[in-house]
């Protein structure tokens, strides 16, 4: 008897001390969050097949997000090449869930279905890209924080877009973790992704508690 209450004892004290640092894990989480900006959210588009696309068809998946635009001379196809590195990598990884590399234009007016298509391809088959009206467009900037402008036309009607240049982590709730701005390189993302991916399992494994 006495054997069998301290192997109980012994199991309730873990217990206890494994829902501590559970609490306390939350608590840490609730304290980053209500700190952070208000990043993200829900929005639909168009991807390059011409399918609506929602938000809600991304849950389930990491994601990295880029806002762009396919008339981008070279800011916009160094960082999409990146971001097809850092997902090549993480692939690669063992026990690391598939991460979805996503380019969003903020060109609404030049990238239709078929021009965003185009551009994807040149990268990469796991890129998805996406599209939509105006409208839709301004929304998941707004969701995003993220700056967009149109340039003055030159003569043969063409002009750039002046916008905000950073890679946004998603989390399979769909909620906003980390961003990255253009001075990280590859190996810095990766790691940053790893960091965000093993925080968000650990919660996940002990919310059985």
């Amino acid at each position: 008897m006495l054997i069998t209450a301290g192997i109980g004892g012994g199991l309730l004290g873990f217990m206890l001390y494994v829902r501590k640092e559970k609490e306390l894990a939350i608590q840490q989480e609730r304290k980053r969050v209500l700190g952070k900006a208000a990043i993200g959210g829900k929005f639909n588009l168009i991807d390059h097949h011409g399918k609506p696309k929602s938000s809600d068809d991304f849950k389930g998946q990491w994601l990295l997000v880029y806002f762009g635009f396919t008339h981008c001379p070279d800011i916009c196809p160094d960082e999409i090449e990146k971001l097809v590195e850092v997902v090549d990598t993480t692939d690669e990884m063992e026990n690391m869930p598939k991460v979805t590399p996503v380019f969003i234009s903020v060109d609404p007016a030049r990238d239709t279905v078929q021009a965003v298509s185009q551009y994807v391809k040149e990268f990469s088959p796991k890129l998805v890209g996406l599209t939509g009206s105006v409208e839709q467009v301004q929304e998941v900037c707004r969701a995003y924080r993220v700056y967009f402008s149109a340039g003055p036309r030159d003569d043969d009607d063409d002009y750039i877009v002046d916008h905000t240049v950073i890679v946004y982590l998603v989390n399979p709730d769909g909620d906003f973790v980390d961003y990255y701005g253009q001075n990280k390189s590859s190996e810095e993302i990766v790691s940053g992704v790893v960091v965000n991916v093993t925080k968000y399992e650990k919660m996940k494994s002990t919310s059985w508690f």
